[in-house]
C-alpha cells in the first residue's frame, strides 16, 4: 500500500503543500476551517505524520525533557503527572529521565535531551549537584530551562517551588502547639537550599515560641528510611532526650516511626513524628504519618504553564525570571495529634 503524503492531502483539497504542512503544525496563519479540513482529510486518507521531518522543517520537536531525582518518590511522580497533563493538552510529549540523585546521571540526561533537540527542559537537581556547567550549556543553547522544587539560585532561570521555610515553620509550630518542647530535627548534610530553608523554619519557630535551640537536637545526614532509624538508635544510645521528631522528608520520618515502634515507644503519647512531602504511604501506615503537603500536581501544572508562557513570549535568559512560590499545607494525622491520643485512650 502506497504511503500517504502531505502532497496527497494537498491534491485532495486543491491547496498547496505548504498550506497543508502549516495546518498540520497548527500554524496561526492558517484558518480554523482549513485546519479542520486538513485534519479530517488526513484522518480519512490514514495519513501518519513524519515527526522527524516535521521537526526539521519547523525547528520544533514538541517534546519536553523532564529530569527528576527519582520517579519512585511519590512527590516527583505527582509533579510529572501535573506537567504531563498540561503539556499533552497543548500538543507536547514528555521525555523523562531520572538522575538517581547523582550528578553523573543528571549530566547524561541533559546531554540526551540536547541531542534529542527537545523544545525545553524542566529539572529538579540532584543532591550531588554543585557543578552547574550542564545547566549553563542549556542556557547557552537558548533552550528554555525551568526548575521545580530544587532550584539553583545562582542561575537566572524561572522556577516553581514550595515555601520550604514556611513548611519547616508550620511543621515545628504544630508540634509546639501540641505541647512538645524537645523537638529533634533531622536535616540534610547536602548543600540543597530546600533543606536549609526547612531547618531555618524549624529554628525560627522555636525562637518565636521562646523554646531554646539545642544544637544536639539538629542531626544532619544522607536522608533515607535507614538514616531515620539510625538517628533514633543513636539518640537512645547517647541518652538524648526528645519528645518529638520533625524529619526533612517522609521516608526518613518513616524510618523514625519504625524504630520508635521497635523500641516500644508510644506514638504520639511519648514521641510525636512529622515528615515532609506527603508521600502516598503516609496515610497507609499505623499510626498515620503527619506531614507537609507540597501541592505536587499543582506544582507540575504551574511549571508546565510557565514553560508555555516562556515559549509564547520568547523571553531570553536576560529577562527577569518568573519565580512562583506555592504555599505548603499542614496535614495532621495520628503520629503527632494528641487529640487522637485522647480519643484512642477513651475508646479502650
Amino acid at each position: 500500500m502506497k504511503k500517504v503524503t502531505i502532497l496527497d492531502i494537498a491534491k485532495e483539497l486543491n491547496i498547496t503543500f505548504s498550506t497543508v504542512a502549516r495546518a498540520l503544525n497548527d500554524h496561526p496563519a492558517i484558518s480554523a476551517a482549513t485546519k479542520k479540513a486538513v485534519r479530517e482529510t488526513a484522518e480519512r486518507l490514514n495519513y501518519r505524520q513524519n515527526k522527524i521531518a516535521s521537526s526539521l522543517r519547523s525547528g520544533r520537536t514538541n517534546v519536553i525533557g523532564v529530569i527528576v531525582p527519582s520517579i519512585r518518590v511519590t512527590f516527583f511522580s505527582s509533579v510529572v503527572a501535573g506537567i504531563e497533563q498540561v503539556m499533552n493538552a497543548n500538543g507536547y510529549n514528555i521525555l523523562l529521565y531520572q538522575s538517581n540523585e547523582t550528578i553523573g546521571q543528571e549530566k547524561r540526561g541533559i546531554e540526551t535531551f540536547l541531542q534529542s533537540r527537545v523544545d525545553g527542559i524542566i529539572a529538579s537537581i540532584s543532591t550531588e549537584t554543585t557543578d552547574y556547567s550542564s545547566f549553563h550549556e542549556i542556557i547557552k543553547r537558548k533552550t528554555p530551562l525551568i526548575f521545580f522544587d530544587r532550584a539553583v539560585e545562582q542561575l537566572n532561570v524561572p522556577s516553581v517551588t514550595i515555601d520550604d521555610y514556611k513548611g519547616g515553620f508550620i511543621a515545628t509550630e504544630h508540634l509546639i502547639r501540641q505541647g512538645y518542647k524537645r523537638i529533634l530535627h533531622i536535616s540534610s548534610d547536602r548543600e540543597i537550599s530546600i533543606f536549609k530553608e526547612r531547618l531555618r523554619g524549624y529554628i525560627d519557630a522555636l525562637v518565636h515560641y521562646n523554646i531554646p535551640v539545642d544544637e544536639e537536637l539538629i542531626i544532619k545526614g544522607d536522608f533515607s528510611l535507614e538514616f531515620g532509624k539510625s538517628v533514633i538508635r543513636e539518640a537512645r544510645e547517647n541518652n538524648l532526650k526528645f519528645d518529638a521528631v520533625f524529619a526533612l522528608e517522609d521516608f526518613t520520618a518513616m524510618g523514625v516511626l519504625q524504630q520508635l515502634q521497635q523500641f516500644g515507644i508510644k506514638i504520639p503519647e511519648e514521641v510525636a513524628v512529622i515528615g515532609f512531602a506527603n508521600e502516598a504511604f503516609g496515610s497507609l501506615v499505623s499510626p498515620q504519618l503527619s506531614t507537609i503537603d507540597q501541592q505536587t500536581v499543582l506544582m507540575g501544572k504551574e511549571v508546565a504553564k510557565l514553560f508555555l508562557k516562556l515559549k509564547k513570549t520568547e523571553k531570553t535568559e536576560e529577562a527577569a525570571p518568573e519565580k512562583i512560590v506555592l504555599d505548603p499545607l499542614l496535614i495532621v494525622r495520628a503520629s503527632s495529634d494528641r487529640s487522637w491520643q485522647t480519643v484512642s485512650s477513651s475508646e479502650q
